[in-house]
C-alpha cells in the first residue's frame, strides 16, 4: 500500500508542474508583449527549473512503474500519459524559448488576439491535466472535464485563423516578417492540438479500465 501511495504522489506531483507550466507559460508571454523582458527572463528561468523537476518526477515514476511492477494492468497506459504530459510541458517551454531566441515584433493590434489565443491554449492544456487528475483519483470524473479540451482547442484554431489572416493581410510587414509571425501563431496553437490529441487518448484509457 505504501508503494501504491508513493507512486500516487509523484504522479500527482508531475500533474502539478504541468499545470504550473501553463501558468508561467501565460506569465511569460504577458511580460513580453508588455516589452517586460526581466520577467519574461524570470519565467523563462522559472519554466526551465519546472521541466528539470518534471523530468526527475517522470524517472522516478517510470522506474516505480518498471522495476517494482506496480498496477500492471494500466502501467502502459500510465506511461503514455506521463510521456505526453511531459511533452505538454515541453511545448510550452519550447514555444518561450523561441520567443526568446527569434524576438518577434508582433505590432500593438495584434497583442489582444495573440493574449487571447495564449489563454486559449492555457484553458485547453488545463483542462486535459484536471482530467488526468482524475483518471488517477475518480475516473468517474474525467468526462466532466474532457470535454472542454477540444472546445478550447476549437477556439484556439479560431483566434489563430483571425490573427493569421490579420498578419498575412498587413501591409506594414515585409513577407518574410509576416511568414515569421504566422509560425509562431502555429506554433502556439499546436499546444491546444496536443492537448486534444491526449484527450482522445485518455478517452480510450477511460473505455479500457471500464471493461
Amino acid at each position: 500500500m505504501r508503494k501504491r501511495t508513493g507512486i500516487e504522489h509523484k504522479v500527482d506531483a508531475f500533474i502539478d508542474l504541468v499545470s504550473e507550466s501553463g501558468l508561467i507559460y501565460k506569465r511569460g508571454i504577458e511580460a513580453y508583449t508588455s516589452k517586460d523582458y526581466e520577467t519574461f527572463k524570470e519565467t523563462l528561468d522559472q519554466i526551465t527549473d519546472v521541466e528539470r523537476h518534471a523530468d526527475d518526477l517522470r524517472r522516478a515514476i517510470e522506474d516505480l512503474l518498471y522495476r517494482r511492477t506496480l498496477i500492471p494492468e494500466s502501467r502502459g497506459d500510465v506511461l503514455k500519459l506521463i510521456e505526453s504530459m511531459d511533452s505538454l510541458l515541453g511545448r510550452f517551454k519550447g514555444s518561450m524559448f523561441r520567443f526568446e531566441i527569434e524576438r518577434p515584433n508582433f505590432r500593438d493590434h495584434m497583442i489582444k488576439d495573440l493574449l487571447a489565443l495564449v489563454q486559449t491554449v492555457v484553458e485547453a492544456e488545463e483542462a486535459v491535466t484536471v482530467s488526468v487528475r482524475s483518471f488517477f483519483k475518480n475516473i468517474s470524473a474525467v468526462h466532466d472535464h474532457l470535454h472542454k479540451v477540444p472546445f478550447w482547442e476549437a477556439e484556439a484554431d479560431k483566434i489563430s485563423t483571425k490573427l493569421q489572416t490579420a498578419i498575412f493581410r498587413s501591409e506594414e510587414l515585409e513577407l518574410c516578417e509576416s511568414l515569421q509571425l504566422g509560425a509562431f501563431v502555429r506554433h502556439v496553437d499546436a499546444i491546444a492540438d496536443q492537448a486534444e490529441d491526449m484527450a482522445d487518448s485518455l478517452a480510450i484509457y477511460v473505455l479500457k479500465r471500464a471493461f
